[in-house]
């Protein structure tokens, strides 16, 4: 499937029909998970509406650590089988990576003010989440550092899986270690804590960002593909 959709005209007929119809779909459920999430979820008991900051923190906590995982799976498959599609998947998948790591820190500091009193502490979800941040930064300068961006690939792939022994220290620093940030309250295994009249438009929001993050990844692989065409041609004329 890889190598039938690695031919530029291939993925863009591939992804013509359904493209549209994601990006729609994307957007009409964050419009829905924000009206559950702003006007019809309850206040927290003790957190009041500090708790809608959730509704929006929680899914970029998710995302910037699955799309994470996401370029380390696609540069194991690029160094294995040396295909370049592989390398441009992680490629369009890094910025925005990289923008839900960023906003996760933000809306993390918005909600830690008025319940911690400050913007940042050095707990143990906060600081590896920053280490996730510079890791997408590094790998996103290190593929684009060199005039012929397939020399990039490689020590960037590489680097994106030495990266990896930071995710499961994002999801498991709550419980390995004492920390200021609240425990898990929906993947646990005697069910999620959290209440269901906030965790519907919760729910609502993932499936909304997960839209999200296909519809922009798809686009930049478009756009990718594209300039690798573009990029070749110039090549054989010059």
């Amino acid at each position: 499937m890889i190598n039938y959709l690695a031919n530029p005209k291939r993925f863009l007929s591939f992804i013509k029909p359904v493209e549209f119809s994601i990006g729609i779909l994307a957007f009409v459920l964050i419009l829905v998970g924000l009206y559950f999430s702003l006007l019809k979820s309850p206040d927290d008991y003790q957190q009041g509406d500090t708790v809608r900051i959730m509704y929006l923190h929680v899914p970029f906590a998710w995302f910037a650590s699955f799309l994470y995982l996401s370029i380390c799976l696609s540069s194991i498959s690029f160094l294995i089988w040396k295909h370049p599609f592989a390398d441009i998947i992680a490629r369009s998948i890094a910025p925005l990576g990289l923008i839900f790591a960023i906003l996760t820190i933000f809306t993390g500091a918005l909600w830690g003010k008025p319940m911690w009193g400050t913007w940042w502490v050095w707990d143990a979800r906060l600081t590896s989440m920053l280490i996730l941040c510079i890791f997408y930064a590094a790998y996103i300068g290190i593929s684009n550092a060199f005039p012929r961006k397939i020399d990039g690939a490689r020590p960037a792939a590489i680097l994106s899986i030495v990266g990896m022994i930071n995710l499961p220290i994002i999801k498991f620093s709550v419980d390995w270690w004492n920390t200021l940030h609240q425990p898990a309250s929906i993947l646990r295994f005697d069910g999620p804590s959290i209440n269901e009249d906030m965790l519907l438009p919760l729910i609502i929001m993932l499936i909304g960002f997960l839209f999200v993050s296909v519809y922009i990844i798809l686009i930049n692989i478009k756009t990718n593909l594209i300039l690798k065409k573009y990029q070749s041609e110039i090549i054989k004329l010059g």
